[in-house]
């Protein structure tokens, strides 16, 4: 696959990942989080690391998502076969 799609893709998801991140601890501390009732045993850095890290994933799988489905379904068979 070429890279330019790639580019498409992470790019933009980094900048809203960027956002999501300094909207979201804007507003939580780190610190105050809990996962199924217990406290995170975790850094502040390493959970706006990890939180980081998911919100560019799912900004990523939202581009990825809208790519494919700007495609004509040429381009889709194309792919496939």
């Amino acid at each position: 696959m070429r890279a330019q799609p790639w580019m498409w893709i992470t790019w933009p998801a980094f900048l809203v990942a960027g956002l999501m991140e300094v909207l979201v601890f804007a507003f939580v501390d780190p610190q105050d989080l809990h996962w199924f009732g217990r406290d995170l045993d975790l850094s502040r850095q390493a959970i706006y690391t990890l939180a980081f890290f998911a919100f560019w994933g799912l900004a990523m799988l939202s581009s990825a998502l809208t790519m494919l489905l700007a495609q004509s379904s040429a381009e889709v068979n194309d792919s496939v076969a």
